[in-house]
């Protein structure tokens, strides 16, 4: 009988272009720190700390070629530290995060669509997420949350489509004149302005390593009739493995959150100034060390789980954020219930595991040749699983949310990382008939080979 395989190949990215990224050494995709990605249904970005790589794995598709973007960072900006992709239905761009608080965003020919400064601070993550409905109304969420230590910053998808659909049809209107100068571009690109942002400081139970925005929650007891939204959002850190707060649009700020709206971008301007004596330039235009960040918005701490020596160290969402997987620095994996903030599950032994979230389809029919194409099944034909990479046993796992059972699991190849592919904004808006799975893809850094985890379990 022939063995079963739980994947299938999708194609290769290997090629001479990643030898820049360290490709050619054993293990150089997950052992390096530096080493970032992110994936879209057809495109895979890869990045270090100055280069980024949009490569295909499509065999028999030219149009896969690697694309190269070399942004030009100062060191007021700093280096790239987060990629993710934004995709809105036939526009896609890649937004980028600096390790001095800078998000920019490039077109797929890397052209730099928008720069903006956020806040002082390493950007740890870029996280674009979707809810379709709150707990108290019918209302929907889609936003691009920035994290940095201590702080969330918050746009919304909206906004952010906004942009890009007016670069794109400027960028397009030029094509057919003449060929933009780079002076002509970049007066384009700041015609644009900011783009509004919530900003919240999150440090009350101390410094996160991740964060995300899992929904919209109810406003407190005596502001029921309050007009303004209320995110939920959950950190993870050294101090609290666990915490979460209440964050507001309004801007009443603590006052610790005044202070240190006041002192932090004073003391990062001392120093950018500083950085921007060594760096030499002759640009004439305003110095990015006069940028300030906005004031807070408040944000109410809800809860806290600390557990020393334990510390929080990856968070992952499920589709509706009412779920959150996250991982310690002991080996264990704490399935949180973000409505009710409490934990529901815990696995040990998986140390440097990293987990997404899957939807399979359980016990169907499988063997109609049309039962792999999407329309074929609604969304409540899936089962919502989390599928576990444990690197050190060199095993992924699949077991069933919330207390089934592990429907499966099966070796992969040393220097393997799991991936998913980002949000796309409107997907959480589509019909239930049109309904488009979530799946985790198995990319293998040494061979370049990718595939899909199969979503039929029989």
């Amino acid at each position: 009988m022939a063995r079963r395989s739980h994947v299938t190949e999708l194609g290769c990215i290997a090629c001479d272009e990643l030898a820049e990224l360290g490709a050619g050494k054993e293990g150089w995709l997950v052992d390096s720190a530096n080493v970032l990605s992110t994936l879209d249904t057809h495109s895979l970005a890869l990045a270090n700390r100055s280069v980024i790589l949009i490569l295909g794995w499509r065999y028999d598709d030219p149009s896969s070629r690697p694309v190269k973007i070399r942004p030009s960072l100062s060191p007021v900006e700093g280096e790239i530290t987060a990629i993710e992709w934004l995709v809105f239905d036939d526009l896609h761009a890649l937004a980028v995060g600096t390790s001095n608080g800078y998000l920019l965003i490039y077109s797929l020919e890397s052209d730099l669509i928008h720069k903006q400064f956020i806040y002082p601070g390493r950007i740890l993550r870029l996280r674009v997420h979707g809810t379709k409905s709150g707990l108290t109304q019918d209302t929907s969420s889609e936003e691009v949350c920035v994290v940095i230590p201590g702080i969330i910053a918050r746009f919304d998808g909206s906004d952010i489509q906004s942009l890009l659909q007016r670069w794109f049809q400027e960028a397009h209107s030029q094509f057919w004149d003449q060929k933009p100068k780079k002076s002509e571009t970049e007066g384009m690109r700041n015609s644009y302005g900011r783009l509004p942002l919530q900003l919240w400081n999150v440090n009350k139970y101390g410094s996160c390593v991740d964060a995300a925005i899992t929904g919209i929650m109810p406003p407190p007891l005596m502001e029921l009739q309050s007009s303004q939204r209320y995110y939920c959002a959950v950190t993870i850190g050294v101090d609290a493995v666990i915490s979460a707060c209440r964050l507001s649009e309004d801007r009443n700020r603590s006052i610790v959150g005044a202070i240190l709206s006041k002192v932090v971008p004073a003391t990062f301007s001392t120093i950018a100034s500083f950085s921007k004596m060594i760096w030499r330039s002759g640009q004439t235009s305003a110095t990015n060390s006069e940028e300030k960040p906005q004031p807070f918005a408040k944000a109410s701490p809800l809860t806290c789980l600390k557990d020393r020596p334990r510390k929080g160290e990856k968070l992952t969402l499920s589709p509706s954020g009412t779920l959150a997987a996250i991982t310690d620095s002991l080996g264990r994996i704490l399935l949180l219930d973000t409505q009710a903030l409490v934990v529901v599950r815990l696995w040990k032994g998986y140390r440097d595991a990293c987990c997404l979230f899957t939807e399979m389809l359980i016990n169907r029919d499988t063997t109609s040749k049309s039962t792999s194409a999407y329309h074929e099944h609604s969304k409540s034909d899936y089962c919502l699983c989390l599928a576990i990479h444990a690197p050190r046993k060199g095993i992924v796992e699949v077991w069933q949310m919330r207390n089934g059972p592990r429907l499966l699991a099966f070796q992969c190849a040393k220097g393997s990382k799991i991936l998913q592919p980002t949000h796309r904004f409107g997907s959480s808006l589509s019909s239930p008939s049109s309904y488009v799975p979530l799946e985790v893809f198995l990319l293998n850094g040494d061979s370049g080979q990718l595939s899909v985890l199969n979503r039929h379990l029989n």
